[in-house]
C-alpha cells in the first residue's frame, strides 16, 4: 500500500473501558496539543475501549460537552474496541485505571507487549501514587470536567517528556 508524506515516528493508543468517556477525551486533547506544537505528522494517536458494547457510537454527550467547554471538539469520534492483535501497532498504550491494565495485560501475548501498557497518569509527576482517572460515566457534569482537566494535565506532561525524542526521530528520518 502506497503512503503519502512522512510516517509517524511514535504511536499512542489511549484505552478506557467503553471508548466513550476518558480515552476519547485524551485522544482529542492530545491531538490538539500535538497540532499546536507542529507534530501532527510525527505522532499517530487513537483510542479504544476494552469492551465492545459502545462500538460505533459517538463519544458520550457529556464527554463532548466537557471537551467543548474547554475549547475542544470530540464530534468526530466513533468508539471502537482494542484489538489484541494490534499491540505491535503502538509504542505506548495508555490506560486510565487498573481494570484496563489488567485486561490488556491478559490480552498481551508476551512481555514486550505488556511493557507498552502504562497508566496515563504515570507521566504526571504531580499525581504521586494516584494513577487512577475516575470513570465519569455515572457521574455529574462536574466530574466530567474534573476528569478532562486531569487528562489535560497528564497529556501535557506526557508530551513534554516525549517531544524531544519525537522531534529528533522525525528530523532525522530520511525524506521521501
Amino acid at each position: 500500500m502506497a503512503t503519502n508524506g512522512p510516517q509517524p515516528v511514535f504511536r499512542i493508543c489511549f484505552v478506557c473501558t467503553g471508548n466513550i468517556c476518558r480515552s476519547p477525551m485524551a485522544e482529542v486533547i492530545m491531538r490538539e496539543f500535538v497540532r499546536k506544537r507542529g507534530l501532527s505528522d510525527a505522532l499517530h494517536l487513537t483510542s479504544a475501549g476494552t469492551g465492545e458494547w459502545h462500538v460505533g457510537e459517538k463519544a458520550d454527550p457529556r464527554t463532548r460537552a466537557a471537551l467543548e467547554r474547554a475549547g475542544y471538539s470530540g464530534d468526530g469520534h466513533r468508539a471502537k474496541q482494542f484489538e489484541p492483535a494490534k499491540f505491535s501497532n503502538f509504542d505506548l498504550i495508555l490506560t486510565f485505571d487498573r481494570g484496563q491494565q489488567r485486561i490488556l495485560r491478559t490480552w498481551a501475548e508476551n512481555d514486550q507487549d505488556r511493557t507498552l501498557i502504562q497508566p496515563l497518569l504515570s507521566f504526571d509527576p504531580s499525581r504521586g501514587n494516584n494513577l487512577e482517572v475516575p470513570d465519569p460515566y455515572y457521574g455529574t457534569d462536574e466530574l466530567f470536567d474534573e476528569v478532562r482537566d486531569t487528562i489535560e494535565q497528564a497529556c501535557e506532561q506526557l508530551l513534554i517528556q516525549i517531544e524531544p525524542a519525537v522531534r529528533a526521530a522525525r528530523d532525522s528520518a530520511p525524506s521521501r
